[in-house]
């Protein structure tokens, strides 16, 4: 972090950590403590600041506006945040975990990193992965690794007594993808072919014992519920889509023309990817709606 403030010649370094990890805000108090009293962050003042826990937040304007102590709502662009971000300076925003790797391959060169990968991808990545697997977590793993490689190699295999069925590639956005799509890479540029992406890599594992149906219908619940509600199509829609998927019989036509609508017409990536596990669930699930 402080290697790619002094690069980019950063005058203030903002962490944001959601609050529901009190540990690690713990753990980074301490460090931060460490490295003042070293003077390795003179060029650079370091401040932590704590979230709430909105799920909106991950969204980076978002994060600014929370950062300046506003309700978290993503911003219209342009102009997009490296030109008018935090308090108003350009503002360049880096994901931790691509802040993680700086150090080691200054150390060891990029060739070091980029040999790390499978099937295409560079580099090494952490997957969050849940659900019917024998041992979750947050995996370290060669980027591009396939879901059935993940679940074997590092999370022991599926759960006792579930047949892999489907997963979430890329979190509740990310959409689901059948068990015969599970040789894919898990990369980005991948997957969107096929109606999903890889987005944060948390993978969640899902068996034969579990409805698609239902699956999709909690996202949609998730979803309504972490709606920050500043643009109707997600506001209002996300409600009115979980209406019509509690219902016994699913109004097909009616939900792909909502899902469209929030797509092409909500302001950030929430609004937008919402209908995701709904168009995945139609399409490679029929048999669980029916």
């Amino acid at each position: 972090m402080l290697v790619a403030a002094w690069a980019v010649g950063v005058e203030r370094i903002y962490i944001y950590l959601r609050d529901e990890y009190p540990h690690i805000r713990n753990i980074l108090q301490t460090e931060l403590i460490k490295i003042q009293s070293t003077n390795l962050s003179n060029h650079a003042e370091i401040i932590l600041r704590r979230g709430a826990g909105a799920y909106i937040c991950g969204e980076e304007s978002a994060m600014i506006e929370s950062i300046e102590g506003k309700r978290g709502i993503p911003r219209h662009r342009p102009p997009y945040v490296a030109q008018v971000g935090l308090f108003g300076r350009p503002t360049l925003v880096n994901n931790v975990e691509t802040l993680y790797w700086v150090r080691d391959i200054l150390e060891n060169g990029p060739a070091w990193f980029a040999d790390k990968g499978r099937n295409g991808g560079v580099g090494m990545r952490s997957f969050s992965v849940s659900g019917r697997v024998l041992n979750p977590g947050v995996k370290f793993a060669p980027a591009g690794i396939t879901v059935r490689e993940l679940i074997d190699e590092y999370c022991g295999g599926m759960a006792d007594g579930h047949a892999f069925k489907g997963y979430l590639p890329g979190g509740a956005s990310g959409g689901i993808l059948p068990a015969d799509k599970g040789d894919l890479p898990l990369e980005f540029g991948k997957l969107e072919e096929f109606g999903s992406f890889v987005g944060s890599h948390a993978v969640v594992i899902l068996s034969d014992q579990d409805n698609m149906r239902d699956v999709a219908l909690n996202l949609m619940r998730f979803f309504e519920d972490e709606s920050c509600g500043q643009c109707t199509p997600c506001r209002v829609g996300t409600e009115k889509a979980v209406k019509l998927m509690e219902a016994p019989v699913w109004d097909l036509p009616l939900l792909e023309e909502l899902g469209a609508t929030m797509a092409s017409a909500s302001i950030c990536g929430l609004g937008q990817a919402a209908a995701n596990p709904v168009f995945s669930v139609l399409k490679y699930f029929p048999e669980d709606v029916t």
